[in-house]
């Protein structure tokens, strides 16, 4: 019995410094040689400032900037909290909360889009995603927020359309998901144009 014991502690000992040490050390310093913005976070900078990642969303709340998708978490857009609402389809307070949404985008857009009713309102803006902090919107969403930023920046809509597609990255692996509009990165590039 004494020594399956010991057997028993070598072998804890032997997996825990191969698998728990060894092996993610391996893949640590593999992803930050051949991955190494990705390893980092997908870090934004501008004039030497991390100004947020590629992969988190963050709030803009201005009419001037193209709007996320509603946050999970609390607070609200924070990326060490991650989660997802977990409300079905039947529970009052994804009602609730889509109903506000919805009614906010349509006091915001309506003077921008004539005749926007809550039916032309797409989905991912008034719900939360899967991460809670998803950085895309869909191009959808992009087109409706599209004239108020324009009317707002005194842009031509083609431009801000440009940009638009410029910032839509395609479906991963060239069949998942959807194409989506990144959020952080248009209004960047949006306040290079300079307005």
């Amino acid at each position: 019995m004494l020594r399956d014991v010991r057997s028993s502690l070598v072998a804890l000992v032997v997996l825990t410094v191969a698998f728990g040490i060894a092996l993610p050390a391996l893949f640590t310093g593999f992803a930050q040689v051949a991955f190494t913005s990705q390893a980092n976070g997908s870090l934004i900078t501008r004039n030497g400032h991390v100004v947020g990642s590629r992969l988190a969303a963050q709030s803009f709340t201005k009419p001037q900037y193209f709007h996320e998708r509603p946050s999970a978490t609390a607070p609200a857009y924070n990326a060490g909290a991650t989660t997802f609402a977990n409300l079905g389809p039947t529970n009052p307070d994804l009602a609730k909360n889509v109903r506000a949404a919805a009614n906010a985008i349509l006091k915001l857009e309506s003077p921008y889009n004539p005749g926007l009713t809550i039916g032309d309102i797409p989905v991912d803006a008034v719900t939360t995603s899967g991460s809670g902090i998803d950085p895309g919107i869909s191009r959808a969403y992009a087109r409706l927020q599209s004239k108020r930023v324009a009317a707002v920046r005194h842009l031509p809509l083609a431009t801000v359309q440009r940009l638009v597609a410029e910032y839509t990255n395609g479906r991963s692996v060239g069949f998942l998901g959807e194409p989506a509009v990144n959020v952080l990165e248009l209004n960047l590039a949006l306040d290079k144009e300079g307005r």
